[in-house]
């Protein structure tokens, strides 16, 4: 194995990396930071790789394992998450300032229903124990097999499937009494709230019914829904999207309200 074969790689695997591990993070910052560092192991590490794995299986088990000492004294978000960000946002006019800015001027500013469907995942994922969300992110989102999950977070392969089962389970009965779009009443409305906020012009409902899963919402099972919820992840690159900027900005304001209130919560 060779550094330029390694670069060839990691270059191939550097926009799911990235997106990976902000999902994991919520935090550009840190993002960056856990990335350039997984560069900087492969290549030092480069010598161990043995082969027993694809080496995007195992650039990806390097980024779990930083991203996993960067979270393991941080507290994990609750599952009311939306509705304590929403209820901060509303107080804050500097936020929805900056947001309507962005919304303005930025070629990465627009607000697409499926782009917040994707961010709502982001935000509620990071209730769930931290190895049941990267487990859930691995398998339905880039696509790994169990047997390669089980080398990247270095445990059995009834383990990641338990992991994968609890996590499943937990976020379907989240969404099926949270999200607006399958429950009409539902607590969260926020993809048609912040539609009419920043596309007042847009009929939020002509959007909704773009979006497969919201035309399945009434008849579809509850884990067929939950599979097309994956799908509008699959398709999105929280990094390069015509919604990057405005999301990111949201996910920040997110980390620093959900950090201040852990912090005020403690027990």
């Amino acid at each position: 194995m060779t550094k330029e074969h390694l670069n060839t790689e990691f270059e191939a695997a550097r926009g799911q990396l990235k997106s990976f591990v902000l999902r994991i993070t919520a935090s550009v910052q840190d993002t960056e930071d856990i990335v350039q560092d997984t560069w900087i192991k492969a290549t030092d590490k480069l010598d161990t790789f043995k082969g027993n794995s694809t080496l995007r299986t195992w650039i990806f088990a390097i980024a779990s394992n930083l991203a996993k000492d960067n979270l393991r004294a941080k507290r994990r978000w609750t599952e009311d998450v939306t509705d304590i960000c929403k209820e901060a946002a509303m107080s804050n006019k500097a936020f929805f300032q900056e947001a309507m800015n962005i919304r303005m001027t930025s070629p990465q500013g627009n607000f697409e229903i499926k782009e917040h469907i994707a961010f709502c995942f982001t935000c509620i994922a990071k209730s769930l124990p931290l190895e049941q969300q990267i487990c859930l992110l691995l398998k339905e989102v880039y696509d790994f097999k169990v047997a390669e999950i089980a080398l990247i977070i270095e445990n059995s392969e009834a383990m990641v499937k338990y992991y994968l089962h609890t996590g499943r389970s937990k976020m379907i009965n989240i969404f099926e009494g949270r999200c607006a779009l399958i429950n009409k009443k539902g607590t969260c409305h926020q993809c048609t709230e912040l539609n009419g906020i920043f596309n007042p012009k847009q009929n939020a409902q002509e959007e909704l019914n773009k979006i497969e899963m919201h035309k399945a919402a009434q008849s579809a099972e509850k884990e067929h829904l939950f599979d097309l919820r994956m799908q509008v992840l699959k398709g999105i690159d929280p990094f390069e999207s015509g919604a990057t900027e405005l999301q990111l900005a949201h996910l920040e304001h997110n980390r620093k309200v959900m950090e201040n209130y852990l912090k005020k919560n403690a027990h």
